[in-house]
């Protein structure tokens, strides 16, 4: 984990939901039911967020740093004044980038042994 902050480092590993939150709001602002749909679509249906898991972890997100609330809104037309958009921090990113860094490590040890095929 040669570029995370040892700060980042301590909230590893992170529990997938948080991991995928992360990365569905890597690139955009979204909503809680964008984030739903985008991790749903990323993994090929195969993690499913439901509304409760994806609220708890978020309230936790934004007590940690990892996100926050933002006041930028779509147009009007695009827009529902109900929901409430979330985009990743700068410690958020960093944290994200410790736990891939993590992952790569782990199927590269995974490799190694022989329980994934492929080059590392």
């Amino acid at each position: 984990m040669r570029n995370a902050t040892p700060l980042a480092e301590s909230f590893l590993p992170l529990p997938p939901a948080t991991f995928h939150i992360l990365l569905a709001v890597a690139d955009e602002d979204r909503h809680g039911y964008a984030i739903i749909q985008d991790v749903s679509a990323r993994t090929n249906n195969e993690l499913k967020l439901s509304a409760g898991t994806l609220y708890r972890s978020i309230q936790r997100m934004l007590e940690q740093g990892l996100i926050s609330e933002t006041q930028d809104r779509p147009a009007p037309e695009f827009d529902d004044e109900r929901r409430r958009y979330y985009r990743i921090t700068t410690f958020g990113a960093a944290v994200a980038q410790a736990e891939a860094s993590r992952l790569t490590q782990l199927v590269r040890l995974a490799r190694d042994r022989g329980f994934v095929a492929g080059k590392a």
